[in-house]
C-alpha cells in the first residue's frame, strides 16, 4: 500500500462523504467517476494504491453491519488484550509502546527542546513533534502554520526546533508495510492520571479492531465514566499512534473524531483492509 498525495487523499474523502450522503446504497463505479470527473479505472487504482483493496471492498469494511459485528465479536478479544501490561504489544504488527510521563520540571523548563516536522501519511498531511524522550504531539493538519500555532500552545515554555529526527522517522513508520517486527514506539505524555489510563487502554486495542466507550469505562475499572472516557479520548496528543478512531458508537456508527468523522472512517477501513492482506 503506497502513500497518497494531498490531492489523491482528497479523492479518497471526497469519495467517504459522496457515498455516506447517498441512503440509496453503495453507488456504481461509473456514477463515482462521473463525480469526481474522472474514471472508473483510475478510482479502482486509487484504492488499490491506497488501502491495497478495491473500493467496493472498502466500503464493506466501514458499513454499519460489518462494524456492529466487530464490536459484537470484540469484548473477549479485547479482555484477553487488557490483561498484558498497558505497555504490551500492539497485536496487529507487534509494536511496543515505551510511554515515559512530562514531569512538571521538564513542561515548565524554558530550555527544553522539542523537534517537529511536518509529513504525509495516508490520510493527509501531518504535525509530529518529539522531545528527547519520545513522541509528544501528532496532528493531522490542514495549515501548516496554525498546526504550529496548535503546537505552541500545547507547550507553550518549549523550545520548538523544526527539525526531523529518528524517534519521528520511527513513528511514522507505522504507515509503512516495511515495518520491523518488534520495533518500539516511544511516547512522552503529558495528562491526568485519567488521561492516561485511558490512552494506555487505547493502546490494547489491535489494528482492525473497535470497541466503545463503555467498553473502554469498564477496562479501566470506571464503569459509570463513559463521558469522562469520552473527553479524555478527545484530548488525545498523538494521533492514530495512540488509536482513539478504534473507538465507535455502541450502534456500529463511527462518531466523531477530533481531525474530522471522514478521516476516522477513512482510517477505519485502510485498518481492516491492512489487517486483511497481512493475513492473506
Amino acid at each position: 500500500m503506497e502513500p497518497l498525495t494531498h490531492s489523491e487523499y482528497h479523492d479518497i474523502a471526497a469519495i467517504i462523504d459522496y457515498v455516506k450522503a447517498d441512503f440509496k446504497g453503495l453507488p456504481g463505479i461509473g456514477e463515482l467517476a462521473s463525480f469526481l470527473r474522472s474514471n472508473p479505472l483510475n478510482i479502482q487504482q486509487l484504492f488499490e494504491k491506497w488501502a491495497g483493496t478495491s473500493y467496493e471492498e472498502f466500503f464493506y469494511y466501514i458499513s454499519s453491519g460489518n462494524t456492529t459485528a466487530i464490536l459484537k465479536n470484540e469484548a473477549t478479544l479485547f479482555n484477553t488484550l487488557y490483561d498484558k501490561k498497558l505497555h504490551g504489544t500492539n497485536t496487529s504488527n507487534d509494536l511496543i509502546f515505551d510511554i515515559g510521563i512530562f514531569t512538571d520540571e521538564e513542561f515548565s523548563n524554558k530550555d527544553f527542546n522539542i523537534n517537529y516536522s511536518v509529513a504525509q501519511s495516508p490520510f493527509g498531511m501531518l504535525i509530529i513533534a518529539s522531545t528527547y524522550r519520545g513522541i509528544c504531539y501528532m496532528a493531522f493538519i490542514d495549515d501548516e502554520s496554525r498546526a504550529f500555532l496548535n503546537l505552541k500552545t500545547k507547550f507553550p515554555n518549549a523550545v520548538l526546533n523544526h527539525q526531523s529526527d529518528i524517534l519521528q522517522e520511527n513513528a511514522l513508520s507505522v504507515f509503512q508495510n516495511e515495518q520491523s517486527i518488534n520495533s518500539s514506539i516511544k511516547l512522552h505524555l503529558k495528562g491526568t492520571e485519567f488521561q492516561l489510563r485511558v490512552w494506555k487502554s487505547l493502546l490494547q486495542i489491535p489494528c482492525g479492531e473497535l470497541t466503545t466507550y463503555g467498553r473502554i469505562a469498564r477496562q479501566i475499572d470506571n464503569p459509570k465514566a463513559s463521558r469522562a472516557v469520552g473527553t479524555a479520548i478527545g484530548s488525545n496528543p498523538v494521533a492514530y499512534l495512540i488509536p482513539c478512531h478504534r473507538v465507535i458508537q455502541n450502534s456500529g456508527t463511527v462518531g466523531g473524531y477530533m481531525w474530522g468523522s471522514t478521516r476516522k472512517t477513512a482510517i477505519i477501513g485502510w485498518e481492516m483492509a491492512r489487517k486483511r492482506s497481512v493475513r492473506i
